[in-house]
């Protein structure tokens, strides 16, 4: 497989099969993305990996606490408040076209918070992962963390895996930071589910819409 291949290959998977990933595959893939490009090599990420009881105890925590009532401050605020044009329609369209895949029509707010809730169970991947970075570091760095994690994701499709990064784990940060005993000065980035997805699930057959190349490319000189 090549990249351009992983790269059309890979979704975000909502639907996963039970199988164990074995621990020398997950592994090599975490190693072999610490080939990811940094500024500076400075190599901000941290990792954090849960498979079997850890990863239960964590979700039934998280599940208690939603039952409760509670919730956590966020680490940060994923989308901008308001979010505008074209990425308004962008978000919406992402979140219609995913209801519609598994049948849930736009007024079952029950529903569509249940699917919502799925996250926090990593939608029954095998293995959660956990993507930190030291407070004091910048928006550069940031990114740094988006291309380790995007690696992460190629090569889980090359060896046969998939996965659905998840910052909506950034909601849970004191719960995650105390299951996973990350330091204080580690704020958790992102969550991504990980393992091999359900092929039969229709919530998979989800193809996400893209921009057509002309709305956000300029070339100039060619």
């Amino acid at each position: 497989m090549n990249v351009g291949e992983a790269v059309e290959r890979r979704i975000s998977v909502r639907a996963f099969k039970p199988d164990p990933v074995p621990a020398e595959l997950l592994r090599k893939i975490l190693q072999k993305a610490g080939r990811a490009p940094s500024g500076g090599n400075v190599q901000p990420w941290k990792v954090y990996a849960l498979t079997g009881q850890p990863l239960a105890a964590l979700t039934r925590r998280v599940a208690e606490q939603i039952a409760a009532g509670r919730q956590e401050t966020p680490e940060y605020d994923v989308y901008p408040a308001p979010l505008w044009e074209p990425y308004r329609t962008y978000r919406f369209e992402c979140g219609e076209d995913l209801y519609r895949s598994i049948n849930i029509a736009r007024g079952d707010k029950p529903a569509r918070l249940a699917q919502l809730a799925r996250n926090f169970t990593f939608f029954d991947a095998p293995v959660g992962l956990f993507f930190f970075i030291e407070r004091r570091m910048g928006p550069p760095q940031w990114s740094d963390l988006g291309m380790y994690m995007q690696t992460v994701m190629l090569l889980a499709v090359e060896y046969g895996l998939d996965s659905c990064a998840q910052e909506i784990w950034a909601n849970w940060p004191k719960t995650v930071a105390e299951q996973v005993d990350a330091p204080a000065d580690q704020m958790l980035f992102s969550g991504m589910a990980l393992g091999y997805r359900d092929p039969d699930h229709p919530i998979n057959t989800l193809r996400t819409r893209r921009a057509a190349f002309d709305e956000f490319v300029k070339m100039q000189g060619f």
